[in-house]
C-alpha cells in the first residue's frame, strides 16, 4: 500500500493487489472458542496426514479449552484457521517458574512459507515472557527435515536427546 500526499490537495491511495499482504489474526483460544479448536484439529489432521481421524467429543474439547496449562494459539484469515499450535505449560521444580512444551504446530500447506509458523512461535514467546516462563521447547523427528529446518531458522537450539515412549494400552 502506498500513500501519496500533495500539500493542500486530496490524498490518493494506490493499492497493488499483487503484493497486498493477507491480514492474519493470531489469538490464544478461550473457553468460548470451540469452533476454532475444531478447525485447528482439522489443520493437524490435514498437515499430519491423519486419515479417518475421529474428532473428540465437544464436551472433551470444551474441557481442554478450560484447562490451565494448556495453550492453543491459532492464525485466522477471513475467519478460517490457517495454522496453529498446541502447547503445555510445565511447572519447574528447580525454579519458581515454568517451561512451555510445544506439542503440535502446523500450518495448512497452501499457507506455508508465509511466516505464519514464525508468527505463532513469536506469539507463544510473547505470552511466555509475559508469564515469566523460562523457555519453550519442542521435539522434532530426525526424519522430518522440514520441521528441523523451520525450528533452526526460527532460532531454536538443537539438543542431542533420545525420546522414550511407554505404551499404556
Amino acid at each position: 500500500m502506498q500513500f501519496y500526499f500533495q500539500s493542500g490537495f486530496l490524498c490518493i491511495l494506490v493499492i497493488n493487489l499483487d503484493v497486498m499482504e493477507e491480514h492474519i489474526v493470531y489469538r490464544k483460544l478461550k473457553t468460548e472458542d470451540l469452533p476454532y479448536l475444531k478447525a485447528l484439529i482439522h489443520v493437524y489432521e490435514e498437515v499430519f496426514e491423519m486419515e479417518s481421524f475421529p474428532l473428540p467429543g465437544e464436551d472433551y474439547l470444551r474441557a481442554l479449552l478450560q484447562r490451565d496449562g494448556l495453550i492453543f494459539l491459532v492464525g485466522i484469515l477471513e475467519e478460517k484457521v490457517v495454522g496453529g499450535l498446541t502447547a503445555h505449560v510445565l511447572p519447574s521444580v528447580y525454579d519458581e517458574t515454568a517451561e512451555i512444551y510445544i506439542y503440535d504446530l502446523a500450518v495448512r500447506p497452501v499457507y506455508q512459507r508465509r511466516g505464519i509458523g514464525r508468527q505463532l512461535l513469536s506469539a507463544l514467546s510473547d505470552y511466555g515472557k509475559a508469564q515469566r516462563y523460562r523457555e519453550i521447547f519442542v521435539q522434532a523427528d530426525l526424519v522430518d527435515q522440514h520441521a528441523l529446518d523451520f525450528y533452526q531458522a526460527t532460532g531454536g537450539q538443537a539438543e542431542s536427546v533420545v525420546h522414550f515412549t511407554y505404551s499404556l494400552v
